[in-house]
Parts: C-alpha cells; structure tokens; sequence
C-alpha cells in the first residue's frame, strides 16, 4: 500500500488494515516523517489501542522513539486525583514532544506521541505554564537549600521522610533526595556547604546510591500552579462562572487554605485565563 502524503487541512480515508498490519503502515509512515524532521502524532479510539499500537510500532520500527500521553484513568469530577504515575508520563510527554519540538536529534526527543480521542478532548495547562515551572541543576553549581525548598513546594512537590514516588522530596542534612516528576528514577543531590558535589540516582526500595549523572531536570509537580496568585485566580474565577454560594464549598474553602482537593485536576481551567490542548504543544514541534 502507497503511503500518503499528509498536508494540512487535507483528509486521507484508508480502509483498516488485517490485524497489526495496522502498526506497520503506521511505523512505515512515521519513519519517513521522522526522516523529514517531523513529529508523528496518532490520534486512537480509546487507550486500550494507543497502548497496543506503541508496543507493535516499537516492534515493527525498533528506531522509532515512541511515547503515549496517557488519560488521567479517573471520572469527570471523582473525589480522588490521578495516579502521580500518570501524572509524571504525562508532564514528561508534553515536555519531551513541546521542548525538543525542533530539536529533532536530541536523545529525549520522541518520533511519535499516541493519544487517545478522549484524552485529546481534556484542556491542559498552557506550554508557559510548562517552561515557568521547571527548573535544573547540575554538579558543582552553587545551591541554596532553603530556596530549593521554596522552590519544589512552589512546584507542588511534597516534602516526605522518605522517597518513594515521583513528585516528593526529603533533605536530611547536606543530602536532598528528590523523585523529579517524568523521571523513571530518583536522584539523591550531596552537598558540600553550598555547592552541589555529586548527584547520584538510587534505588527507591532499598535506598541505596545506583549511578552519577551531571545533572538533573525537574518538571513541575501537578499539572497546575498552586501559589498564591493561581489560588486567587482560581477563587476569583469560581466566584465569576459557577452559581452559589462558594463559602459553602470544600474545594473553593480549600484552595483558599493552600490545599489542593482530590479531583481538582477538573477544575484545571480555572486556574488559568487561557487554556490549551495537546496539540497547542504539538503546533511547536512540527507534527505530521
């Protein structure tokens, strides 16, 4: 079967293939994307089928850098909060597809983002929001303790006894643990009075040190800002759009004490003037 050429605006109807012959159309058009630079997004009915087609593609097209953005696995407006699991792939999967967009050769770049129809339906915070609230360091830079916290609890990091899963932290003494949100390991940061002299991953279970790396990366820890201007806008704009009284409102009294409500991811559009879409990210990178 002759590939498509894909252009903007324009609609190709082709019959579905027998099986998986499925993923290798598909692997054999995102390879020639890849070749030209761009990324391919795939938009599928549901998450069982972008989960299936991610394992073949890699199957079929070893090369092809694939990542899912995955859906949150809760109801509109449940009482509890998304797997921090599901959050850290997803924050990880708007950076790599939004920040190496044009940056086709890095490592972290990916070649193909699989989206399920009802995940792309979901507004999400905008890209700024993204690139204001992550930050890095590396080895041998100056670091000052005290604002790393202010910074990681701006960030909506949890300041825990022990690490364990992505998005906490713990310090004890010149030593700062911390489970950086879209990393698939935990990084233990050693001080030297106020310098960074070494930054090892290590094993969340048994807590032992694994490996050096020269830097590390930190995504912001929830997919909307919790500091006090974010909490106002959220109030303010409460207040503007729903009926009632808010005072007689968990969530609304919540916010206003600094604390995030489980399920709160729905109510991300009130904490922003604008929101965006998955594909306002995948505008920057080019997508086929």
């Amino acid at each position: 079967m002759n590939l498509p050429v894909l252009h903007p605006g324009k609609r190709f109807t082709l019959p579905r293939p027998i099986g998986s012959a499925d993923a290798v159309l598909l692997s054999q058009l995102a390879e020639r994307e890849k070749a030209a630079g761009k990324l391919t997004a795939i938009v599928t009915a549901d998450a069982t089928d972008a989960q299936r087609l991610m394992d073949e593609m890699v199957f079929f097209a070893p090369g092809l850098r694939c990542v899912m953005f995955p859906d949150w696995e809760t109801l509109p407006y449940d009482t509890f909060s998304p797997h921090q699991d599901l959050i850290s792939e997803r924050l990880a999967t708007l950076w790599r597809i939004h920040h190496y967009g044009h940056q086709r050769q890095h490592p972290e770049a990916a070649d193909v983002v699989l989206i399920p129809a009802t995940t792309a339906l979901y507004r999400l915070a905008p890209p700024s929001f993204l690139a204001g609230y992550t930050f890095e360091f590396k080895t041998k830079q100056k670091l000052d303790e005290a604002q790393l916290k202010s910074q990681l609890t701006l960030a909506g990091y949890n300041h825990v006894s022990q690490v364990v899963s992505p998005g906490e932290y713990a310090v004890r003494g010149g030593l700062i643990d911390l489970f950086p949100m879209g990393s698939p390991v935990p990084y233990r940061v050693d001080l030297f009075d106020d310098e960074i002299d070494s930054i090892r991953t290590f094993d969340p279970d048994s807590q032992r040190s694994l490996y050096p790396v020269p830097e590390v990366r930190l995504l912001p820890g929830r997919e909307f800002p919790m500091d006090e201007a974010a909490r106002a806008r959220f109030r303010s704009r409460w207040r503007e759009l729903l009926e009632g009284d808010p005072t007689k409102s968990r969530i609304y009294k919540d916010m206003g004490n600094g604390v995030a409500t489980a399920g709160i991811e729905y109510y991300l559009p009130l904490f922003f003037e604008e929101t965006a879409t998955v594909f306002d990210y995948l505008d920057v990178a080019g997508s086929a």
